[in-house]
Parts: structure tokens; sequence; C-alpha cells
């Protein structure tokens, strides 16, 4: 028989099992490579790289089980893309897809509505459908800002925060995937961060820039209210440039990052459904940052 869903009940995110770091720079460059992560928190090492190299992109999950990456700059020729990758849930990426909206770095991307994903600021906001189709650009709402994070909320929606300028506003996203305005800022300010849903309903930020040369691994848990709560003391390596995801259904991970001026690495801090960041893991793959992750199958 088919489960009976009250009148009225949110949809909700799919508990994704694993997850996926990609794309990113490294020492010697711009990478395309991706690293998987296992449903117990497990980095796989490197996949060859699959469509343009590129960094400070975005990624999303859409669908129930697939992802996206998206957006980036590309350093040959020089520019920020719009371009786009899908993501199977065998967590295979996909050849690029032609740019939709105007060409961002810098953004960020979370899902909405259960089933699609939505990529914001850097000026614009695009919406992705559950068929993974990136939408055109939409004006932007609440403060025009860059190297932000973001994540999924209350079973169906999702919030943008933090920023360059290290500010610590915030921007909620319905579950009809409308940005609203800024939200005061709770916490560090920070830029450079990453953040990630865990506990199936709730999202934390955690990790980045205070200020210049000043890394942190403090992080703020969001509620399934979209309540961004006061800082938690950092554990872990403070770096910034670092990228989250989900994995586990209701666990979270943040993965490699930038100690600061360049020096990356690949470690990576698992979050328990409570939302407790571990301390380090070993670094497994490339070490890199300005990279991108979300969750899939």
């Amino acid at each position: 028989m088919f489960p009976i869903i009250p009148a009225g009940s949110a949809a909700s995110f799919p508990q994704n099992d694993e997850g996926i770091f990609g794309f990113g720079e490294k020492a010697s460059g711009d990478l395309a490579t991706t690293n998987l992560v296992s449903n117990t928190g497990v980095v796989g090492s490197d996949v060859a790289g699959v469509g343009t190299a590129r960094r400070f992109l975005a990624a999303t999950e859409y669908g129930g089980d697939k992802g996206i990456f998206g957006f980036g700059y590309v350093s040959s020729p020089a520019g920020a893309s719009s371009l786009s990758n899908l993501v199977s849930n065998a967590g295979v990426v996909a050849t690029d897809t032609a740019g939709v909206g105007t060409g961002r770095a810098a953004l960020a991307g979370c899902g909405y509505g259960g089933d699609k994903g939505i990529f914001a600021f850097a000026g614009y906001t695009n919406l992705v459908s559950n068929a993974g189709v990136v939408a055109t650009d939409v004006t932007q709402v609440g403060t025009a800002r860059t190297d932000l994070a973001a994540c999924e909320y209350g079973g169906d929606k999702g919030i943008f925060g933090y920023g360059a300028g290290y500010v610590s506003m915030t921007n909620l996203v319905t579950n009809a995937g409308v940005v609203g305005t800024d939200v005061t800022g709770v916490g560090t300010g920070r830029a450079y961060l990453g953040a990630c849903g865990y506990g199936e309903d709730k999202g934390i930020f955690g990790y980045g820039s205070q200020a210049s040369a000043q890394v942190t691994a403090v992080s703020n848990l969001v509620t399934n209210a979209g309540v961004v709560g006061t800082d938690v003391t950092g554990v872990g390596t403070a770096r910034n440039k670092i990228a989250a995801c989900e994995y586990g259904g209701d666990k979270g991970i943040f993965g490699f990052g930038d100690t600061w001026g360049n020096a990356y690495v690949g470690m990576s801090n698992l979050v328990t459904n409570a939302g407790v960041i571990g301390t380090d893991v070993s670094a497994v793959g490339t070490a890199k940052a300005q990279h991108a992750a979300c969750s899939f199958n």
C-alpha cells in the first residue's frame, strides 16, 4: 500500500546516502577531478575529471537523488562561466552543459522544494528544475555579495548565509524557490565558508575567513525553522575556501580547503546527526580549495 500523506504536508528533502566533492584549484592550477563520499563518510581517491576545470563554482542536489555543479571561474580563456555538469545517482559527472544565465563565480547553491535546486548571489538567482535544467537569471534579492555558503533546512527550504565583507546576514529560500530579504546576522561574520544539511531537517555553516589572514573553524547551527544559532567553538583545522555536503541520510561532511595563502589541504571533518563536528580525518585525494560539493543517491 502507498503511505497516507496528510494534506498540506511539506515535501521533504530525500536523505541522500552519498556525496561528491568536485572541481576547484590545486597548487598547479584548476581541477575537474572529483572525490566521492560513501554512506559512512569515507572520502574516496581522485576520480578523473570530466568537464571544464574551474574554481569558485557551486553545487546543489536536484531530482531527489542527483546533483549539479554550476558556474565558476575558468582560467583559460579567463572569465566567469555559466557552464553546468550533472551528477547521476551513481555519482558520475557528465560533460559540460552549455551555460544558462550570467556567467559568475563565488556564488552558492542548495536544494529547495524537495526535488529542485537553486544557485544564487554574485548578482543573480537561477533555479534548477527536478530534471536538472538551469533557468534564466532572476534579479538578486538581498545584499549583493560573493563568497557565501548555502544549505537546506526544514524539509523543503534553503538558506544562504555570510559572505564577502565578512558579513553574517542570511537569506531564507521558500519551498517555491523565492529568496527572501536579509535577516540580521548571528555569529561571527565571515567569508569562504561551507554549509550542509544534517539531522534530516537542519543545517550547519562552518569554517571560513573572519578577516584578512585569519581563518576559523567556528560553526553555526540552523534550526528546522531557519534560525541561525550563535557561534560554536571550532573543531579541526581552521581553513577557508572549503565545501560541505550531506551523507548517510542525516549526517554531513566538510572537506578540503585552504589554511591561508594557497596552503591547500585534503582533510575532512564529519558532522553527526546532532550537528557535532568531528576532529580532522586524514587527507584523501589531491589537496584543493575553491571547490564545491553536493549529495546524491
